[in-house]
């Protein structure tokens, strides 16, 4: 045997996956290795001796667990040419959509997914919650897609499948019997759209129908509530009862709601009984900042509302706020690009969270908090233990992150390389000099 055989295979015995080498976690701590062995965080430490598999330098770049975009919909993506909206109210956008959910196509509802879910892919997201609409109009093609793609995907990002009622429960036959036909087909989450029902009375018997399918499966709740400008129609006035339901079924840390915006109108002192309601059902409030300020305060022809849920509010209470992009160019939202730090560069402004520490939340809310609202906690985080999603950012420091929005060098998803991203700029001068700032992501 050759001298060196006994040394090579120990190294092989010991030697993890993947190491990171010199990635910075901490902008308080020194650059650190992450070492993963079996898509599982095992080792974070100054220097790893052992040798892996695989490593990747990450030259001092700073990285962040994988995003989680707790609240997309797949299958109305990027609608925005065919049947553009003209007003940019909700109204409106109900109404288009449902025009164009009719002649929804299987082999065009897998295409358009795909766009969505390779974007979000390479901007670092590692799970998304889907909400695919179930009703009438368009099926099952929704959830049938979603699931499709969930195992086309597996290896690159997680999803989640919501059914979501967005034409009502009530008002609309066969939606209990399609929601079931969801449940039974694989969608893991039970959806809700009370505020689109005919009166505040099926508004909440619309609530009292999602916990009932929800708890006779013993699945999570998502539902779309009280996004409207205003609380004055009460279909639009739901989350305090939301939150004593939560606590009377034992659901505390089971449900998330989105957009709640109505709730930004409340007077501080009318707010703070709702937002305590909420905190001790600790239940999640998913802001969807690009669509709920692009369709609020269309009425307003003087002082337009922001048209957000009071993000400050419910952060200083305790309240898990997460956030998310919710449409992808349609007539909800005629933008977006799957981006969480898009998104969250958008929050900070339109809350006004500029402080280090204010930014620092605000990137908790789309990585930490998004886990928390979708139910992965206990897997989730930069920590020995848990599960390697990874997003190294071509950024020296992490509070940077939402400032330079940089390219996704590296993504991990499960302990396995799954994107690599190279960017090069040069300045060229009049004199003739080339002023060469590359930036360039090497790969392992």
């Amino acid at each position: 045997m050759p001298a060196n055989e006994p040394d090579k295979q120990r190294r092989a015995k010991d030697a993890m996956d993947i190491v990171i080498r010199r990635v910075r976690i901490d902008d308080e701590q020194p650059l650190v290795d992450i070492g993963i062995e079996a898509g599982v965080i095992v080792e974070i430490a100054e220097a790893i001796p052992e040798m892996a598999e695989e490593e990747i330098d990450a030259g001092g770049r700073a990285a962040l667990p994988g995003f989680v975009e707790p609240h997309l919909h797949l299958d109305k993506a990027f609608l925005h040419r065919r049947l553009p909206a003209r007003t940019g109210t909700l109204e409106e956008a109900i109404r288009v959509t449902g025009i164009l959910k009719a002649k929804q196509e299987r082999e065009d509802v897998l295409e358009r997914s795909r766009r969505v879910l390779d974007m979000a892919v390479r901007n670092g997201t590692t799970l998304i919650r889907a909400h695919p609409d179930v009703d009438p109009i368009q099926g099952l093609i929704g959830v049938e897609t979603a699931l499709q793609l969930r195992e086309e995907y597996c290896d690159l990002i997680d999803l989640q499948v919501v059914a979501f009622p967005q034409e009502g429960i009530l008002k609309t036959e066969g939606v209990v019997d399609l929601m079931e036909a969801a449940l039974d087909a694989g969608a893991g989450v039970v959806g809700g759209c009370p505020y689109n029902e005919l009166t505040p009375e099926d508004t909440r018997s619309h609530i009292d129908r999602v916990f009932d399918m929800a708890m006779k499966r013993s699945l999570p709740i998502d539902m779309h509530v009280d996004f409207a400008d205003d609380t004055r129609d009460a279909r639009f006035a739901t989350a305090r009862y939301i939150a004593e339901k939560t606590i009377a079924t034992g659901y505390q840390g089971r449900v998330a709601l989105g957009h709640v915006t109505s709730m930004g109108a409340l007077e501080p002192e009318e707010a703070k009984p709702v937002i305590e309601a909420l905190r001790e059902a600790d239940i999640s409030i998913v802001t969807l900042p690009a669509t709920d300020v692009y369709l609020g305060g269309r009425r307003d022809d003087s002082r337009p509302r922001r048209g957000l849920t009071p993000v400050r509010a419910l952060h200083a209470a305790g309240v898990n706020v997460a956030y998310s992009s919710n449409n992808i160019r349609n007539a909800f939202t005629p933008f977006g690009k799957a981006d969480p730090l898009q998104i969250g560069n958008l929050l900070a402004h339109l809350v006004q969270f500029g402080t280090p520490e204010h930014q620092a939340e605000i990137l908790k809310m789309g990585t930490v908090n998004a886990a928390r609202a979708v139910g992965i906690s206990e897997a989730y985080g930069l920590a020995v233990g848990k599960r390697a999603d990874i997003v190294i950012l071509d950024s020296q420091t992490v509070a940077d992150a939402l400032l330079d929005m940089p390219p996704r060098s590296w993504v991990l998803k499960n302990g396995r390389v799954s994107v690599v991203t190279t960017v090069e700029s040069r300045i060229c001068r009049g004199c003739g000099r080339v002023h060469d700032r590359s930036i360039e992501a090497q790969p392992a």
